[in-house]
């Protein structure tokens, strides 16, 4: 998928903006253009870079240009960047091509979503592609329409077309699991609790004495459930864990023996 503008270059001073047209129409001409070619040509000279160094202006200006998605790089000739004009795209057809393979990629990697999770997700694209920011509401109902879905209770869920849950691809284990917060199975709270019933929260920013499951609570996942949390700490002998359950501790002598493992897993990393 191609960049495009992050904001307009109307936003610029009008020298810089003069500067910027100056080049884009230069690079246009031309097809492409190195960089010593723009500086050649239009010798704006220095200017001071993100890091207090200096640099050429208009090696400066094109990086600029290229941010904004004004500017793509067409090859790199020794390492360095070879320009040409991104021409933007302004077709409804485009935008709605484009639209649909970023939600498909989205709806594969998180599936299944209730169906406020993939609104969400799709309005989560108006920071990625702001061009297309009209384009979006379309998108979500073409989403609704084509993708499989089922209403389970009063909650519409959809994953992707032609992919059953019950297939063996998706046969659950009986392993024993530490998650991170942000894993794609923990990071939609809102789908966390419609499957498993009870809230998980990340407090590591939540001041100390009010938090309820520990300062980086690891989600406790055996096989197709969520049974609680772990809070791991390494000092210098050994692996210090603090579980907490949701309905107490599963007896079942299959989940201490995973659990074990999964501990080792944890040290043999961590070591």
């Amino acid at each position: 998928l191609r960049m495009h503008p992050r904001e307009k270059l109307g936003s610029w001073g009008t020298a810089r903006k003069r500067r910027g047209q100056a080049l884009i129409e230069f690079i246009r001409e031309r097809g492409t253009a190195h960089p010593r070619e723009i500086e050649e040509r239009f010798a704006h000279g220095k200017a001071t870079n993100y890091w207090g160094g200096s640099s050429n202006a208009a090696t400066h200006l094109l990086g600029d240009l290229h941010y904004l998605g004004l500017l793509r790089v067409a090859r790199r000739d020794s390492g360095v960047r070879v320009y040409a004009v991104q021409e933007p795209a302004s077709a409804t057809s485009e935008a709605a091509t484009h639209l649909d393979a970023l939600i498909d990629i989205i709806v594969n990697k998180y599936a299944p979503l209730p169906s406020a999770s993939l609104a969400g997700l799709v309005g989560r694209l108006r920071y990625g592609t702001p061009q297309w920011i009209r384009y979006l509401k379309p998108a979500l109902l073409r989403a609704r329409q084509r993708l499989a879905h089922a209403r389970v209770g009063d909650v519409d869920w959809y994953w992707p077309q032609g992919d059953r849950p019950d297939s063996r691809r998706h046969h659950v284990d009986e392993h024993v699991r530490l998650l991170a917060p942000f894993d794609p199975i923990v990071w939609d709270r809102r789908r966390f609790e419609l499957l498993w019933g009870w809230a998980y929260r990340f407090e590591a920013y939540t001041p100390a004495p009010k938090r309820k499951l520990g300062y980086y609570a690891l989600p406790l996942l055996w096989g197709d459930r969520i049974v609680g949390w772990c809070n791991a700490t390494r000092n210098a002998e050994a692996l210090d864990v603090q579980f907490g359950f949701v309905d107490g501790r599963p007896r079942d002598a299959v989940f201490d023996r995973e659990l074990d493992a999964e501990l080792a897993r944890l040290r043999t990393f961590l070591a």
